[in-house]
């Protein structure tokens, strides 16, 4: 295992340093070829807008691998992400501090990003049992202006439209 190098930590790469196999060297020519390749490829793919699901698909890696605490609940990734998660807490853990860790806790470790939308949209009421029959009419009243009426379909709303051209 070799220690993150700055410009990985930088780029949010510091697992990959973490997981691999070459000497702890620093300035070694596989740790220059490393940065340098991952540098380009972080820049080829987070330059210009996204296009092909491959390009989404790419981004959305790279967001994980440069904040992997924040994606250890992800259907598919989140075992991994939970791994690398794990190996950088261990990296910056330094056991005479009485497991304090050694530098500020890796972002994101052992919390979930606040969202303020995602906060306010889980205050529904109804987010876990949805609302009965009374509430339904209410809120339609509410939404209608008072009008008990149905809306218009799209059927009835065509025929109008019809009518009108026809006159």
């Amino acid at each position: 295992m070799s220690l993150p190098r700055r410009a990985m930590e930088q780029m949010g790469f510091s697992i990959c340093c973490l997981l691999c196999d070459a000497p702890d060297i620093p300035g070694s020519s596989r740790c220059k070829s490393c940065i340098s390749s991952h540098t380009s490829a972080r820049q080829r793919l987070s330059s210009g807008k996204a296009v092909r699901k491959a390009e989404r698909l790419a981004r959305e890696l790279l967001a994980m691998l440069a904040d992997p605490p924040s994606f250890v609940d992800h259907e598919d990734h989140g075992k991994w992400m939970q791994h690398y998660s794990d190996l950088i807490r261990d990296h910056q853990h330094d056991p005479s501090s009485n497991d304090r860790p050694r530098v500020e806790p890796y972002r994101g470790t052992n919390y979930r990003k606040r969202s303020l939308i995602g906060e306010v949209a889980n205050q529904n009421r109804w987010a876990n049992d949805p609302p009965n029959e009374s509430e339904i009419t209410e809120m339609k009243e509410i939404l209608r202006g008072g009008d008990s009426e149905d809306p218009m379909t799209w059927d009835d709303l065509i025929s109008e439209i019809e009518g009108l051209l026809e006159d």
